[in-house]
């Protein structure tokens, strides 16, 4: 305890707990049903999707197609608004079988989602 002008008061040196994840948005169930978002969660039918915005596609330890993998692309916002609308178009050969959500603002609510996971 502190003294404060004459009034005790509690006074803390641990840090504050950090915040719980946020909770997906709906539209993000669609990818739930094949993959995990959190760390250290296995993968699924797919890759765990934690800490993948920013970074190579098709780098990890899951069986990433060699389309995937040989791509070049880097999960950003354009690359992944592209990938969500439709994954075939924009790497053709992909084992992927989630046809594309062309409603663009739940693509960007599941983005957003994305880059949150770290």
């Amino acid at each position: 305890m502190a003294c404060l002008g004459g009034q005790a008061a509690l006074t803390s040196t641990a840090e504050a707990a950090p915040a719980a994840p946020a909770a997906p948005p709906v539209s993000f169930a669609r990818c739930a049903v094949c993959h995990n978002v959190a760390k250290g969660a296995p993968n699924k039918l797919g890759p765990n999707l934690f800490g993948t915005y920013g970074h190579k596609m098709g780098q990890g330890k899951f069986a990433f197609s060699d389309a995937v993998k040989k791509s070049g692309l880097t999960l950003d916002d354009a690359t992944l608004d592209k990938w969500l609308e439709n994954p075939r178009a924009l790497v053709p050969g992909n084992r992927m079988s989630f046809p594309g959500l062309k409603d663009a603002a739940k693509r960007k609510e599941i983005i957003d989602y994305l880059k949150k996971q770290r």
